[in-house]
């Protein structure tokens, strides 16, 4: 997938993780929402047969909006699969946005990130069973 021009004028940050980094953990708090610029992530679930690796994803992808939406813990960790540079996006701007739109399309857009958060969980058991 490639990145949109337009999302260049919301990062606020562009970070260099090395590969096996981790960008951030299942579990911990964190609101923040980044976009894949260059390089792959891996994201990784624990099951009850240990850590698996759900997905790599490159080019941009969104990472984080699960919390960003929901204020709740990361739902997976995200590592640097080689060398990935990751544009940090503004968060103040994209909450002013988030909360201009109507609320039909705000809970379309809620719905559809918790559908792949249930999808994601669901796929994740079934892989470790």
């Amino acid at each position: 997938m490639a990145l949109e021009s337009f999302i260049y004028g919301y990062i606020v940050r562009e970070e260099v993780f090395p590969d096996q980094d981790t960008i951030f953990e299942e579990g911990k708090y964190g609101d923040w929402i980044y976009i894949v610029m260059e390089g792959k992530v891996k994201i990784t679930k624990r099951t009850s047969k240990g850590v698996l690796t759900i997905n790599t994803l490159g080019e941009g992808s969104v990472l984080g909006e699960l919390p960003f939406l929901r204020r709740t813990r990361r739902t997976a960790s995200v590592i640097a699969d080689g060398q990935a540079k990751l544009g940090l996006l503004d968060k103040d701007r994209l909450e002013k946005e988030y909360e201009a739109l109507p609320p039909q399309l705000k809970s379309l857009v809620t719905t559809t990130v918790l559908r792949l958060e249930e999808a994601t969980t669901k796929v994740s058991e079934l892989a470790a069973s």
